[in-house]
């Protein structure tokens, strides 16, 4: 939903080793090259764009590994996302056992 836009603010603030375009949605970020310094140099810039807070429980390697995980967690703070399986936007199953 956001790949795209995720894609520049990472290109201009990760400093991977790797060429941002060539990376697919589900590449790990941290494999290209990123830091925990330039993680959260990226935290700022994504904040800053789509004017939003990374929640305490996003703070952690999974939000920032792929562009995917990254895209859902900006939809879901904007209140636009909700997940390709259909699960709610914070990944908990409703109604689950």
């Amino acid at each position: 939903m956001y790949s795209e836009e995720i894609r520049g603010i990472v290109t201009a603030h990760a400093r991977l080793q790797q060429d941002v375009a060539t990376l697919d949605d589900d590449s790990d970020l941290y494999e290209a090259g990123l830091t925990s310094l330039s993680t959260v140099n990226l935290m700022l810039a994504l904040e800053e764009h789509f004017d939003v807070e990374f929640t305490d429980r996003m703070l952690k390697r999974k939000t920032f590994q792929t562009i995917r995980s990254l895209s859902q967690a900006i939809g879901e703070l904007l209140g636009t996302a909700t997940a390709q399986s259909g699960a709610p936007a914070g990944g908990e199953l409703r109604g689950a056992a």
